[in-house]
């Protein structure tokens, strides 16, 4: 596993749009996000954040997330098969849940392909539980769609919290 002082995780910037883009078009051929996407998901700021993880000047792993309010949704995560299984998707779901916590968000909610197998237990590593499939939902192929949630602030039965108290 990399040591997490040796990943530098900042916010995304318009000099990283190159690297991400070309990691997006490696890790998804077939229905990526655009380089007019992204310009598009940073120019959405403030209520979308992006980080890219960097390792030797070099751009692992990206991801970001929309703040919905109560509710906070997990736009992507993307990390290059070169430094697959050393925890840089576990590091950038933590920075992404971080964000949610910082701007009050109650959830975290999550769309990711039944058939990625490794992304699932990333998100129920993390405490994900998935609450909804969507059938077909990613085309092409026929793909259903896990929809996943993770409570930032789980209630238990005899204990009720204000969100002022956080």
């Amino acid at each position: 596993m990399i040591a997490e002082a040796a990943v530098d995780v900042r916010p995304m910037s318009w000099t990283d749009l190159d690297d991400v883009d070309a990691l997006e078009r490696l890790l998804f051929p077939a229905d990526g996000w655009s380089l007019a996407t992204w310009w598009a998901e940073l120019a959405a700021r403030p209520r979308r954040e992006y980080v890219v993880a960097r390792v030797a000047d070099s751009v692992v792993g990206y991801a970001g997330i929309d703040h919905g309010g109560d509710t906070a949704d997990v736009m992507t995560i993307g990390v290059s098969p070169r430094v697959g299984g050393r925890g840089i998707g576990r590091i950038l779901l933590g920075e992404l849940i971080g964000r949610a916590v910082r701007e009050g968000a109650d959830a975290v909610l999550l769309e990711v392909r039944a058939d990625n197998i490794a992304a699932i237990g990333l998100y129920r590593g993390a405490g994900f539980e998935t609450i909804q499939t969507r059938r077909r939902y990613y085309q092409p192929g026929d793909v259903d769609a896990l929809v996943m949630r993770k409570l930032l602030f789980p209630q238990s039965d005899s204990v009720t919290t204000d969100k002022e108290d956080r």
